[in-house]
């Protein structure tokens, strides 16, 4: 059954990582990698580093390993943690998955289905992806298409229709 999710997994992985090599490959400087935009988490690193630490965090919760956020680091080594949490992730889909067993969340104050787990990790990694491209066009720059659909073309996933 986790093959309904893989796509979606899947797509939250390459996003993130898109994004990230995105903004390495700009070359930001450091008060444009620092300085929040309206509304958003905090700065362009920041945020990311709040979005592949989260990731980590919520995925050693499924897998019952304690993976606290890491310490803030710069974007390569944003880009070696999001690579490493996507295998991670692929192991978790390797195995069944029971989407109705309780996870206990918030130190301790709180109870979760992981199905419920899993749709607010890929809302939290949407989320703040939007922030840093909503921020990256603050700065003039053409943020990447992140959306499903780029995805989808990237990977083979969709095609034209040769016949109609």
């Amino acid at each position: 059954m986790n093959e309904v999710l893989l796509d979606a997994i899947r797509h939250n992985n390459w996003a993130t990582e898109r994004l990230v090599a995105f903004c390495r490959e700009l070359g930001l400087a450091d008060d444009q990698l620092t300085t929040p935009g309206v509304g958003t988490f905090g700065g362009v690193l920041a945020t990311l580093n709040h979005l592949v630490g989260s990731d980590a965090s919520y995925l050693g919760a499924l897998l019952g390993v304690a993976r606290p956020e890491a310490e803030d680091t710069d974007l390569k080594g944003l880009a070696l943690r999001a690579a490493e949490t996507e295998k991670l992730w692929e192991e978790l889909l390797s195995q069944p998955i029971d989407v109705e067993r309780i996870l206990v969340v918030d130190d301790g104050a709180n109870e979760v289905r992981v199905g419920i787990f899993i749709a607010q990790a890929l809302n939290h990694a949407n989320a703040h992806r939007e922030q840093v491209c909503s921020i990256l066009s603050g700065l003039g720059v053409e943020p990447p298409d992140l959306q499903a659909w780029e995805y989808a073309w990237a990977t083979g996933r969709i095609w034209e229709r040769t016949s109609r």
